[in-house]
């Protein structure tokens, strides 16, 4: 991020970072699984072979308290096909009676979900299972909140009740913006302009300190009044994040800016940002070539579309997405979204014990979603990084120019460099990788990468190697490619290093007549 706002941050009014639409799913784990669901019909006293007559009594209940309130006060609508989106029939309603605040909107529509069933087997056992692709009758609730904007809840009328609340994190700034007294202009889920953007960014980050299980518990009981009852004793819901889309938004002057520079960004993002990079930059581990670890399978897709508002390139990795999109005109758009979160790791205790903390999986609940933000915005930032280095107007002559005559390094003479030579191409492409973009690189770092016996096991040899490294680190350093980083042994690729390395591999991977065009 800091090497896009030094070279092109005279363009940008600001940025903002935040959660753009976050869905929230509340299950009742005890309902969730065969054995929780046995244990409490046990509980109440229930036997298996009444659980369905049980479960038609209690959907009923839900029924009765939640449709005919809402038809008597005109905002119902049962929704008979899936092609028509609730949240535009919930605005239609809530414009049709004039409201502004509160409930605007209950909405009806059957749709696919997973249950809990009993099935009698050979012996005359009931025995529950899970069943997946069932149908039941889901129920939106949808608020104008004056504090949240626009949010619902989706919650399913059959056990086990799985519930969805979904909010959109730009329009509860909006909110906290005109409480605070901030000027903007808002488009669509984005700002086009912001009276200071700094203030802006902490009222984002104001945003995480939120109390989520106390406020998803709190908004569960008021779309649904018989929450702490109809089960008999209450079953508080677990909250996960099921979707969180955390956007870094780069607000451009004028739109022409932007419109100038995005083609070329579009080009660097589908055409030369490579499988490795990528993958770096969603933090998963590679091997030394840049291919994934034997045991992992890596699904990884890149597409780019045409839209009303923008062309979006949208890379799509073992299900989580990293999006960039050109908004309103002015607003450059990178955003994250986390499904598998397997390989993320959080420092944190292990649920249900005491004791000292260690690095574990990154939980899919919301007392991560701090975490979760964390990493979705290093993931932006390594990204904008890389298409910092894409503006550069110079011709690539004129960006080379230097690389091919001998320099002078602390009085010693170092040698120039060949961007035609396989060697020389190799130091730079192993220095240029993704990884290295944020903590910069060590000299073991290089040999890992450049030696196809990383690991000798002679001393003598690995003396010679590391030797001939730190030559080579001293060949980038004199040509000005390559920084040490203070009281380190890391080194960092300079701004001068971004641009040149680039623009020379780009150059290597067009064709003749991409050259010829260019020319």
């Amino acid at each position: 991020m800091q090497t896009f706002l030094r070279r092109l941050g005279t363009f940008l009014l600001g940025f903002l970072c935040g959660f753009d639409r976050l869905r929230f799913r509340g299950s009742k784990r005890q309902l969730c699984y065969p054995n929780g669901i046995v244990g409490f019909l046990q509980h109440r006293g229930i036997a298996f072979r009444d659980f369905k007559p049980y479960a038609l009594d209690v959907t009923e209940s839900l029924f009765q308290a939640i449709e005919p309130p809402a038809k008597q006060a005109g905002i119902y609508r049962y929704l008979n096909s899936n092609h028509l989106s609730p949240e535009e029939t919930a605005l239609a309603i809530a414009a049709e009676h004039g409201k502004t605040q509160g409930l605007v909107a209950v909405l009806g529509r059957v749709e696919p979900c997973q249950t809990i069933e009993f099935r009698r087997d050979a012996s005359g056992w009931w025995t529950p299972y899970l069943k997946s692709g069932a149908k039941c009758l889901h129920y939106y609730h949808y608020y104008l909140d004056p504090d949240f904007g626009l949010r619902y809840t989706r919650m399913q009328s059959w056990f086990p009740f799985t519930m969805h609340q979904g909010i959109n994190g730009r329009d509860w700034l909006a909110r906290q913006m005109t409480k605070a007294g901030l000027g903007y202009v808002q488009k669509e889920n984005c700002f086009t302009w912001v009276e200071d953007f700094e203030a802006a960014q902490r009222l984002l980050d104001q945003q995480l300190t939120t109390a989520w299980p106390a406020l998803l518990e709190n908004w569960a009981v008021q779309s649904n009044p018989l929450e702490k009852t109809f089960l008999g004793k209450p079953v508080s819901y677990y909250w996960t994040v099921q979707e969180g889309e955390y956007a870094t938004d780069l607000v451009f002057r004028t739109p022409e800016d932007l419109q100038r520079l995005y083609p070329a960004w579009i080009h660097q993002a589908y055409a030369l940002l490579q499988s490795g990079n990528l993958l770096r930059y969603l933090n998963y581990r590679l091997r030394a070539d840049g291919r994934p670890r034997a045991n992992d399978t890596i699904d990884l897709k890149t597409t780019v579309k045409e839209f009303m508002e923008g062309t979006c390139v949208r890379h799509r990795v073992q299900g989580n997405l990293l999006k960039m999109y050109n908004k309103m005109g002015n607003v450059l758009r990178v955003e994250t979204m986390l499904t598998d979160v397997t390989h993320f790791k959080v420092f944190r205790r292990t649920e249900g014990e005491e004791g000292v903390q260690r690095y574990l999986r990154l939980r899919k609940g919301v007392a991560d979603l701090h975490r979760r933000a964390e990493v979705s915005q290093g993931i932006n930032e390594r990204y904008i990084g890389a298409l910092a280095t894409v503006e550069e107007k110079k011709p690539l002559g004129e960006v080379a120019a230097g690389l091919g005559k001998r320099q002078r390094w602390k009085g010693r003479s170092v040698r120039a460099l060949n961007p035609l030579s396989e060697s020389d191409v190799a130091l730079l492409e192993a220095v240029n990788r993704g990884e290295f973009m944020l903590h910069g690189l060590r000299n073991q770092d290089v040999r890992r990468l450049l030696f196809a016996d990383p690991a000798a096991e002679d001393p003598a040899e690995e003396k010679r190697r590391s030797a001939q490294v730190t030559r080579w680190l001293r060949l980038l350093r004199a040509h000005g490619l390559l920084a040490k980083i203070p009281k380190t042994h890391r080194y960092q690729v300079t701004e001068k290093g971004r641009t040149t390395i680039n623009a020379l591999l780009a150059a290597r991977r067009a064709n003749t007549k991409q050259l010829l065009e260019a020319a």
